[in-house]
């Protein structure tokens, strides 16, 4: 069952039609605002906070923040970083996207969110996304340090009974227990947790760890454990369409699509995509125009592409599946309704053509 708002998917829609309709074959869908690189953690598989010290220190400014989602249109905006609650004008940031009628995603690991949420305001709009990699010892262990589950969920607690919008977003590691994992989705679905996301962890090349990075077919094999069917007495709901969920196992083809979802960070639009840092451009307009997007996604048989199936460059093109094909919608609705299969991945998982 999808996590999300009738509203937030209304928009979507009528933005994907819209483009279709204009002849549009290449517009974003969610815009990553990175407003700073620094952190309060040193997670093992994270690449963002390797950079520089003189560019952990800069941030952008709201202004900035604003144009880059003026400029780039979408009807999302997904907030990651580093840890963005130590923007000291977060809260201003955030206010200027509602006003944009944009539907914002805070990603936090919320160590700071109880006492940064008197200078938010519950809405639609916004939701906080709490990074859990699990439960308490897989998520502590993930994050290097101990205490940071337990905060979480004190943090998701107060959130939740002061009315904001709280998700979730779970990076996936090899070596994971499924059924733990299966027993921390139910528990946040007890915590009145909106929606969960999952994916796979991007093998970032400067991350302290490299040894649990997964592979394509285990990703395949993972997540086809891990999406059975939920016990009795819990229905889990996933930030993420059904084709998606299916794609992770092995039951549905998708190509990446690396401008679905574009970077704006202190250092410019990154290019091609939040994950990849081949460069940057000035504009976003720079950044559609003069990046050859044939060089990336599985199919071009760029390297750092293969094992890759995260959401940020799958979930674009799983939503364009869904309003653009017959095929694609029809699955949806009724995996929506029924369920994902049980039937195992496909034999061989091969990169479908762009």
């Amino acid at each position: 069952m999808m996590g999300v708002p009738f509203s937030q998917m209304a928009a979507v829609a009528r933005y994907v039609l819209s483009n279709r309709i204009r002849g549009r074959a290449r517009y974003p869908l969610v815009l990553m605002l990175e407003p700073l690189f620094r952190c309060n953690l040193a997670c093992a598989g994270c690449g963002k906070i390797q950079h520089p010290n003189e560019t952990l220190r800069r941030q952008l400014t709201p202004e900035q923040c604003w144009a880059a989602a003026d400029e780039c249109g979408a009807p999302l905006v997904s907030i990651p970083g580093g840890e963005p609650l130590l923007h000291p004008r977060i809260d201003e940031i955030v206010a200027g996207l509602v006003a944009r009628r944009k539907f914002v995603y805070l990603c936090t690991n919320a160590l700071r969110l109880v006492e940064a949420l008197p200078r938010f305001r519950p809405s639609k709009h916004l939701a906080f996304s709490i990074h859990l990699d699990g439960p308490r010892e897989e998520h502590d262990r993930s994050v290097c340090r101990e205490g940071v589950f337990d905060a979480a969920i004190d943090a998701i607690r107060v959130a939740r009974e002061r009315g904001f919008r709280v998700t979730t977003n779970t990076t996936v590691f090899r070596g994971v227990d499924p059924d733990r994992l299966r027993g921390f989705f139910d528990e946040m679905t007890r915590l009145g947790v909106e929606g969960l996301m999952v994916s796979p962890g991007y093998s970032y090349a400067k991350a302290p760890d490299q040894d649990h990075f997964l592979a394509r077919r285990e990703t395949e094999r993972l997540f086809h454990q891990l999406l059975r069917r939920p016990s009795r007495g819990h229905r889990w709901r996933f930030n993420h369409t059904p084709l998606y969920l299916a794609f992770l196992r092995g039951q549905w083809q998708l190509e990446c699509t690396p401008w679905g979802n574009p970077t704006y960070n202190v250092l410019g639009w990154q290019r091609p995509c939040y994950l990849l840092d081949e460069g940057y451009c000035a504009t976003f307009q720079e950044l559609m125009e003069t990046t050859d997007w044939s060089r990336y996604g599985a199919a071009s048989g760029h390297a750092a592409c293969q094992d890759c199936m995260a959401h940020c460059g799958h979930e674009p093109t799983a939503v364009r599946e869904t309003f653009g094909s017959w095929r694609g919608f029809f699955a949806t609705a009724w995996w929506t309704l029924a369920g994902l299969p049980d039937s195992a991945p496909r034999p061989e998982s091969q990169p479908c053509e762009r």
